[in-house]
């Protein structure tokens, strides 16, 4: 469905287990500062929203989106996470330099996700306009943040309940 006709960030319909007992990784780009800082109070309140506690939830900032991938990478070597959030924001430019980017991190965190068997989320906005990333980061299509809190939560609790 067209995000047009929709606050993505609508979890109405869904089961969000307890986030309580996990621990959560939070990577941020510096990059769109404005948009990655909205990205990450949606994230985080909706963690402690759904019980986490605030001493199992760390976070890191990396310089652009194109380092959330090695940010995560080091999360995961240094800490026992349940899952990681990965908070970014790439604006379509004039150049091919957009799709690079996007490749490269949707690319990394699928190989994290595989090597470590744990969910390294993508939360990254990849939006043509700075106004559609402003939708997007708490306007009026929601917060990916939230959404990437809530995949955290319920990719933790399917590890839990598989092992």
């Amino acid at each position: 469905m067209s995000s047009i006709y929709k606050n993505l960030s609508d979890f109405s319909d869904t089961t969000i287990p307890p986030a309580k007992g996990f621990r959560f990784g939070i990577v941020v780009a510096e990059w769109n500062k404005e948009i990655t800082e909205s990205l990450y109070e949606g994230a985080f309140q909706t963690l402690l929203g759904h019980g986490a506690e605030k001493e199992a939830i760390t976070r890191i900032n990396v310089p652009g989106s194109f380092e959330l991938t090695a940010g995560a990478a080091m999360l995961a070597e240094k800490g026992n996470y349940d899952a990681v959030i990965c908070l970014g924001c790439v604006i379509q430019g004039e150049t091919r330099h957009f799709d690079f980017i996007c490749q490269a991190v949707a690319a990394g965190l699928t190989e994290l996700s595989v090597k470590y068997s744990k969910s390294f989320v993508f939360g990254v906005l990849t939006p043509n306009t700075m106004q559609q990333a402003l939708d997007r980061a708490g306007g009026k299509h929601g917060n990916k943040g939230d959404e990437a809190a809530v995949t955290a939560i319920k990719m933790a609790a399917l590890a839990r309940r598989l092992s």
